[in-house]
């Protein structure tokens, strides 16, 4: 195939792709809007680079590897039999083992597998380590669910996955409902099926192969790439007003680095609705809100009673007036009215601490606005980072300190950033960082694939 000769001709290539891909993939609008938001980016790149097009290197991309999807069987704490979905997707090796989490929710479904695998191929890219891209999970709730429950269908689960994962070859890790609970419980499990002690998954516990500063990472890591981008504007957190989504490990460690930034967060939310506390969520606030989701497993709203602080029920805090927003709960949490409100606020960024929590109105509208946007893909590509530190420590057989992990991941960010810079950057000072991203994480998994041939 011949470059393509027009912006015309590049937008008629790019709906046929997407139809394409909406015909072969029925029901899975997820997965559609990842592909989307990523090809929207990729097909003006590569309009002049015939190889891409005829090795049809995209359209590879969107076609996984392979996808594995299992019955699991368990029993409950009353002897009732049990049945979940297990999936693994593993959707690109091109440039390393397939790396990504796994999710026990009961939203889980293939498209939302197969669209966290898809974004997780470029997010590993991005970081630089030798990872491709995976990610799994079951329609399984631990909420509500006893210790030896849990243990159960966690047993069960790895029971058939064991069977296609390996240090070499899909390392996964933790996700939303995926904890260090169950993280040692699929270890356990694998070892005791495999008589091997090997860093088969990563977010392990300190005494048995995990890494420091894991939990921390990808809050850290949403923060330091906002900081990054106000600096290139010559600009700092000092004094600015953020509202945070989620009370998890994102949320809450997004909040930590904030503070000691000198940022003010204003809000934090779960599933029930959102906390507005003008006073700002400090250090002991936190360690409150962190004692109620991790130990007492309360909900959001009982931070109001505490603290004098207003509730909003069913609400999310995106109609909160700020100067920069960080979305960290879950996907498709930010819709385009609520995107339109922020810039409407005064918000000047926005970073994306959980994956894709912005839909396709969303962020045109922070396009058109050009107001700083860091899409997941870069913004919390910092839990991925150290998840693939871990990786290494495993194979080597070694700890590396906090000081030494922290200096990794701090430049991993600035390296992620300064690749978005490099493919993003449209003149009069302003970067387009989900092209950046896009375009950036695209290159190396893609020229990996040009090396391999037809395969």
């Amino acid at each position: 195939m011949s470059k393509i000769s027009s912006p015309e001709k590049t937008q008629e290539y790019l709906e046929r792709f997407i139809a394409g891909v909406k015909k072969r993939n029925p029901g899975e609008p997820e997965f559609h809007q990842a592909v989307y938001e990523v090809a929207h980016s990729i097909f003006s790149y590569i309009a002049d680079k015939p190889h891409y097009h005829d090795m049809q290197i995209v359209e590879r991309m969107a076609e996984p590897d392979r996808i594995i999807i299992f019955r699991v069987c368990w029993e409950d704490d009353e002897g009732n039999i049990r049945v979940n979905r297990g999936y693994r997707v593993q959707n690109n090796n091109a440039i390393g083992p397939y790396k990504g989490g796994i999710r026990f929710h009961p939203s889980v479904t293939l498209s939302i597998l197969k669209f966290l695998a898809f974004e997780q191929t470029f997010k590993n890219s991005l970081t630089g380590l030798p990872m491709g891209g995976g990610k799994g999970g079951a329609d399984f709730n631990p909420k509500g669910k006893s210790n030896n429950e849990v243990m159960r269908f966690c047993q069960s689960f790895m029971t058939t996955l064991f069977h296609h994962i390996g240090p070499d070859l899909d390392v996964p890790a933790g996700d939303i409902g995926v904890g260090a609970r169950e993280i040692g419980y699929l270890f356990g499990q694998y070892k005791r099926l495999t008589n091997q002690f090997v860093g088969i998954l990563t977010g392990k516990g300190l005494e048995y192969g995990g890494s420091l500063i894991r939990t921390e990472a990808t809050g850290y890591g949403t923060v330091y790439m906002m900081e990054d981008m106000l600096a290139l504007k010559k600009d700092s957190f000092e004094g600015k007003v953020c509202t945070v989504s989620g009370s998890g490990n994102v949320a809450t460690y997004a909040v930590e680095k904030i503070n000691h930034l000198g940022g003010k967060v204003v809000t934090l939310s779960d599933s029930s609705g959102y906390v507005h506390d003008a006073d700002g969520i400090d250090a002991d606030k936190l360690a409150w809100v962190v004692d109620l989701k991790t130990v007492k497993r309360g909900r959001i709203s009982e931070y109001a009673k505490e603290f004098k602080a207003t509730f909003h029920e069913g609400k999310r805090p995106w109609e909160v007036e700020c100067d920069l927003a960080f979305p960290c709960a879950t996907q498709n949490e930010v819709s385009g009215d609520e995107a339109r409100t922020l810039i409407k606020n005064g918000c000047i960024g926005v970073s994306e601490g959980a994956n894709m929590p912005t839909v396709q109105d969303g962020i045109d509208a922070y396009q058109e606005a050009k107001i700083l946007f860091a899409p997941s893909k870069a913004a919390n590509a910092g839990g991925v980072a150290v998840s693939g530190l871990e990786m290494s420590q495993n194979s080597a057989r070694i700890s590396w300190s906090e000081d030494e992990l922290q200096k990794l991941l701090r430049d991993t960010m600035q390296g992620i950033h300064d690749k978005c810079v490099e493919y993003g950057e449209e003149g009069d000072g302003y970067v387009n960082y989900l092209k950046g991203s896009n375009i950036a994480g695209f290159v190396k998994v893609a020229d990996a694939m040009l090396a391999y041939g037809v395969v």
